[in-house]
């Protein structure tokens, strides 16, 4: 590709793009984080660690979707929305300082989900190689681990905003509730999670291992999440699911 913007956010398949971008092309590549109230601090910091270790030009950007209406009133196509302002800005970026490409961490699995951000990709002219290598995400964990990348086995993450059912707007104060409530949570040994976020209800999705240390420390959790503001803490029984808010698309009329 010749030279390359990775949009990076630290999870595990921006991270595999960037470290082989930073083998393959040297400083012809350059990983750059959107950062904003939508992306926990802690990710931020992980994602700056990552990209020294590794040896990859590392910069941040902070991101402006919450200035759009589109994306605070949270429709199902919310994710164009910030993708559109972030590869936005990338592209911009690359004609400044002579980038051939914008390049992401989509994989051959991404492109079977509903995912608007694919679109705003599309017409911005991103690059995703992972699709076009033809790697799923079990590929990419596999070939992280042999790379000696901490990521291999990194939970699944998201944007906060992703715990708001559609049609509640994204605010900055929900956002912050959300994003302590998680912290506290993989405090006390959770890792693969969600809180979603029903307004005064917290509904918190977590794996076999995290239902059953919810279940044995519930007294302790529930006053923690109350004393962030949430009236009611309950524990989904059918666990973790990726994109789990989709399933109230099915359920929409025309």
């Amino acid at each position: 590709m010749g030279s390359v913007i990775v949009a990076y956010s630290g999870g595990v398949d921006s991270t595999f793009v960037a470290a082989v971008a930073s083998d393959v092309l040297s400083d012809r590549a350059l990983a750059i984080t959107g950062v904003s109230p939508s992306i926990p601090q802690s990710e931020v910091r992980e994602a700056k660690e990552l990209a020294r270790s590794f040896g990859i030009a590392h910069e941040l950007i902070d991101t402006q979707e919450m200035d759009d209406p589109n994306y605070v009133a949270n429709s199902p196509n919310r994710c164009f929305h910030c993708k559109d302002e972030l590869y936005g800005r990338l592209m911009g970026i690359a004609r400044e300082r002579g980038f051939d490409h914008v390049v992401d961490g989509c994989n051959l699995d991404d492109t079977g989900d509903f995912r608007p951000g694919r679109r705003a990709a599309t017409q911005h002219g991103v690059r995703s190689p992972l699709v076009e290598a033809g790697l799923t995400k079990e590929d990419i964990r596999a070939l992280s681990r042999e790379r000696g990348l901490p990521t291999w086995d990194k939970p699944a993450m998201a944007c906060l905003s992703s715990r708001i059912p559609y049609g509640t707007p994204v605010t900055v104060e929900a956002l912050g509730r959300i994003g302590d409530a998680e912290a506290y949570l993989r405090s006390l040994g959770l890792r693969q999670l969600r809180v979603r976020h029903h307004e005064d209800v917290a509904r918190i999705e977590t794996d076999e291992a995290g239902l059953e240390l919810l279940i044995a420390r519930r007294a302790e959790v529930v006053e923690r999440l109350k004393a962030l503001g949430y009236l009611y803490v309950t524990l989904d029984l059918a666990g973790y699911r990726s994109g789990s808010l989709n399933a109230a698309l099915g359920r929409r009329t025309t």
